[in-house]
């Protein structure tokens, strides 16, 4: 029960958020999408046993707020895995806001559906800069599985660069400080690992949009070395259909 607790008062929350006047609309946009990737990295573990996944999920936003749910596939078996089976369920609920044209927030709470682990819950607050390179920091802390109160903190740049009609390049940078969060992480404090990522946006119609990825990521500090994030390279293909 403890899982679902704050899933269930986020939901309670936006369903209050996008109370409205019988007369009036509610307008929901979003999207679907789904990928093929080489393997599945996160927070520089390889998550996969380096083979391939599908990951695909779905966003809904309305008044600011956004419910998603997120999922992984493995497509070969290997030494922990199956083939075909899904292996993690995410649902995030989060909201944004602009403070002016400069600033804006989201706040948030993921919970982690996991086969093979502890299932779990981390909050979430991100705060970007709208101008050049749209700097961006998040912190999350997980309140539920882990045992030390830690939290883990990234810093991003990024920037799209228009090629030609229909095509577009997105370039983007990450590094991550983890401070304690001893569950998803490490019970360490250091800088954790970095990513540099490059993507192509190509528009097959005004909602579907093809976009092959590719991701490098190594740790930085010897405590996330020795827990296991190694230098890695991943690819993917993915499809979004937007509405």
């Amino acid at each position: 029960m403890k899982k679902w607790s704050v899933v269930l008062l986020f939901a309670a929350v936006l369903g209050l958020g996008l109370s409205q006047p019988a007369a009036a609309a509610i307008e929901v946009e979003g999207d679907v999408y789904v990928g093929v990737w080489s393997k599945y990295l996160w927070r520089g573990f390889n998550l996969s046993d380096s083979r391939p996944t599908i990951q695909g999920g779905i966003d809904l936003t309305s008044g600011g707020w956004t419910l998603s749910t997120w999922h992984n596939w493995q497509l070969t078996s290997g030494d922990n895995y199956k083939s075909g089976e899904m292996n993690e369920t995410d649902v995030i609920i989060s909201y944004a806001h602009d403070f002016g044209d400069l600033v804006s927030v989201n706040v948030g709470n993921i919970w982690y559906g996991l086969d093979g682990a502890e299932d779990t819950n981390e909050l979430f607050a991100g705060l970007t800069v709208n101008t050049l390179l749209a700097p961006t920091v998040n912190l999350y802390w997980d309140w539920d599985a882990a045992d030390e109160e830690g939290l883990y903190f990234t810093f991003d740049v990024s920037h799209t660069f228009e090629l030609m009609d229909k095509l577009a390049l997105n370039l983007g940078a990450l590094v991550s400080y983890n401070l304690h969060s001893d569950y998803s992480v490490g019970d360490y404090s250091g800088f954790h690992n970095y990513e540099l990522s490059a993507s192509l946006d190509y528009a097959l119609t005004d909602q579907l949009t093809l976009s092959p990825t590719f991701i490098f990521s190594s740790g930085i500090c010897s405590a996330a070395k020795d827990a296991g994030v190694n230098t890695e390279t991943i690819g993917a293909l993915n499809l979004t259909f937007n509405f």
